[in-house]
């Protein structure tokens, strides 16, 4: 087993086209009862021949989706790299832009902001059905 993916909240999601892997991501779930209503979106990644075909938006859907009706979680969060349009992308999405750190990556063509987004997952009803 995976150490890091030892928390249910903790998946690794894979798309594919063909039988080829198109993209993956990470969603790593917290297991401190303060913290356990959200997870964080990590390592967003779709390779180079798919790019531009839909599998980032497919995966940050089924994320979405994986998120809300199996684990029952209220929130996602995610940090990018600013300069890249990612900012664009995600809200697109449906996320939003909650802060930032200035400066905080330092890079080679010099430094950028550490952008910090979240989704806000509808919540899910739960009916029950009483008999008479």
């Amino acid at each position: 087993m995976v150490q890091s993916l030892e928390n249910p909240a903790s998946q690794l999601l894979l798309a594919s086209i063909e039988g080829e892997l198109a993209g993956w991501l990470l969603l790593a779930g917290n297991s401190n009862e303060l913290t356990a209503h959200w997870a964080r979106v990590l390592r967003v990644q779709t390779a180079l021949g798919f790019r531009k075909c839909g599998v980032g938006r497919a995966l940050m859907g089924e994320v979405a989706r994986a998120a809300t009706e199996d684990l029952a979680l209220d929130q996602l969060h995610l940090e990018l790299r600013s300069g890249l349009g990612l900012e664009d992308f995600y809200m697109s999405c449906g996320w939003q832009e909650v802060g930032r750190w200035p400066a905080a990556l330092r890079l080679p063509e010099g430094d950028r902001d550490e952008v910090l987004m979240a989704l806000s997952l509808p919540r899910t009803v739960e009916t029950t059905v009483t008999a008479r």
